[in-house]
Formats: C-alpha cells, sequence, structure tokens
C-alpha cells in the first residue's frame, strides 16, 4: 500500500489523470465482458464494421455500376450469386456489402449529432435555471410529442435529396430524449456539496459545466449514444425506402426500395427482400445490446440480466 501510494506521488498531475483513466477503462472492459449480450452485439459490429471498411476489396467499386452488371434481372440464389441480383443484374451480395457503409455512416454521423445537440441543450437547461431552462424544456417538449419520422419526413423534402440531409434530418429530430436525460443528470450532479465549493471559490458557469458537470453526464450520454445510433439506422433506412434517400448511393435502405419498385413483394422474390431487411435488423439489436450492457456497467442499479 505504501509502495504504491509512493509510487502516485512520484507521478505528474497528468500522468496520473491517465494512469487512473486507464484503471477505469479495463475495469469497465472486465465488467462489459462479463456480459453474454453485450459482447455478442460487440462482436457483431466488430465484424460488420471491419465488411464495411474492406468492401472495395471484397467486391469492388464496380459492382455498383448498372451498366456492367454481371448477372441477369432477378436471378434466384446460385454459386455465382449467393444472394441472387437485382433488376439490374447486379449482385445483391455486392451490394448489400457497400450499403453497410452508408447505413453505418448515416447513423453514426447523425447519432453523432443527435447527441451533441441533447447534450448542450441539457447540460445548459439543467444549469441555467429560470426563464432560459423553462423556455429550452418547452420546446423539447414540443419536439417530443411531435412524430419524430414525420419531422425527419418533412425536413428530407424541403432539403435536397443527399447524404448530408439524410444525416441533418435525423439528428435534428432525434435529440430531445437526450436532452431530457442530459438535464435531469445535470440537475443532480449540480446538487452536490462540491458544486457549491467550486462557485465559492469564483468557478464561472463554463468551469462548472465543462469541468465539473461534463464528466459526471459522459457516462450517461455513451451509453445513449450507442441507443439512437441503432434508431438512426432505422430512421434512415425508412426515409431510404419512401424515397427520401440520396438515390446515388447504394444503402439497405435503399435496396428496399428498389425492391418495391421492381414488384419483389408480389412476385416472391424473397432475395431480394430478406438480405437488407436482416442486415437493418442485426446491425440495430446489436448496437442496442451493446446499449443495453453499457449502462448495466455504468449503473449497475438497473440490474439487467446477462
Amino acid at each position: 500500500m505504501t509502495a504504491t501510494t509512493d509510487s502516485a506521488r512520484a507521478l505528474s498531475p497528468r500522468a496520473l489523470t491517465w494512469t487512473r483513466r486507464r484503471q477505469a477503462a479495463a475495469r469497465f472492459w472486465q465488467q462489459y465482458r462479463a456480459h453474454r449480450a453485450g459482447l455478442a452485439g460487440l462482436t457483431v459490429l466488430v465484424l460488420i464494421g471491419l465488411v464495411a471498411l474492406a468492401a472495395p476489396v471484397l467486391v469492388g467499386a464496380d459492382s455498383q455500376s448498372v451498366t456492367e452488371a454481371p448477372g441477369g434481372p432477378l436471378e434466384a440464389p446460385s454459386a455465382a450469386f449467393p444472394l441472387g441480383t437485382d433488376q439490374f443484374g447486379r449482385s445483391l451480395l455486392a451490394l448489400l456489402v457497400w450499403g453497410t457503409r452508408v447505413s453505418l455512416t448515416v447513423g453514426l454521423l447523425a447519432a453523432f449529432l443527435s447527441v451533441a445537440i441533447g447534450t448542450l441543450v441539457g447540460i445548459t437547461a439543467g444549469h441555467f435555471k429560470g426563464w432560459y431552462g423553462n423556455v429550452v424544456m418547452r420546446i423539447t417538449d414540443w419536439f417530443l410529442v411531435m412524430p419524430t419520422l414525420v419531422l425527419a419526413i418533412a425536413l428530407a423534402t424541403v432539403l435536397s435529396r443527399s447524404l448530408w440531409t439524410t444525416v441533418l434530418a435525423i439528428g435534428v429530430t432525434t435529440w430531445p430524449t437526450t436532452a431530457r436525460l442530459v438535464r435531469a443528470q445535470t440537475l443532480s450532479v449540480e446538487s452536490r456539496p462540491y458544486i457549491e465549493r467550486s462557485r465559492a471559490l469564483g468557478g464561472g458557469h463554463r468551469h462548472i459545466m465543462s469541468r465539473h458537470v461534463l464528466p459526471n453526464v459522459m457516462p450517461l450520454v455513451l451509453a445513449q449514444t450507442t441507443l439512437v445510433i441503432s434508431t438512426a439506422i432505422l430512421t434512415e433506412a425508412t426515409l431510404a425506402f419512401l424515397g427520401l434517400g440520396d438515390p446515388t448511393v447504394v444503402s439497405w435502405g435503399g435496396l428496399l426500395q428498389d425492391a418495391r419498385e421492381a414488384g419483389a413483394v408480389s412476385s416472391g422474390d424473397w432475395w431480394y427482400l430478406a438480405p437488407p431487411g436482416l442486415a437493418i435488423a442485426v446491425v440495430a439489436l446489436a448496437f442496442t445490446l451493446c446499449g443495453r450492457t453499457i449502462e448495466t456497467v455504468l449503473n449497475p442499479k438497473l440490474g439487467v440480466s446477462r
């Protein structure tokens, strides 16, 4: 015990901070991997992420070309085309791999934007009480009662059809839940005695929010981010299925839209519908499992089973 204390004293404040962070990360990982569901979700996400990164090597960029399609329209699964072909004769397996890149990118960027807005609104509304907090939370309540998908569709319809429009439409319509959670956590943090001591010592609003409140709400924000990603991926697929996505890129929702336009539902071409639908469901479930596990590790009182 004495040796450990002496070594800690010998470290500089910065080195001691990073040592404690590494120890906290090691404890977090040790507790996280004890949950089988979360570990399974993380494994699936890592595999899908590797497939998305290696898409140019696995299938090649020319697999998206309509004029150079290697097969015939709507061919059933075979040795040459394990998942069949689309209405233009392109391999659905190759399109599914390429769609992974777009769907994950949109989901991650939209979730980051949503959580960033929600965190900023939640911290400021919890810190600045009075008229500002009341006005901001009334606006948040308005967004909460409005259907998120309807707002996203309206925004995607008004703006030009592109990936950035989809990211913006999802990000600016899904932040209220995060704002509510972060505000509640901010109120809890600011009721603690060390916040009063910080104010008494001259700590300003920026210092308290950035040095005291933000580090304490970050575990909640991290858990919420993983949950928002699954929602963002589902919303992106819905917008693409409704024809509001970027028509120049391949995504899982776009594949479902193409299948609907090609009449795959009425003609029974299940291989055109099942793979992108299952991919969306698997990724959304994997992110949800990771998010629930992170919540359980950071807040053991939740008591989620392993």
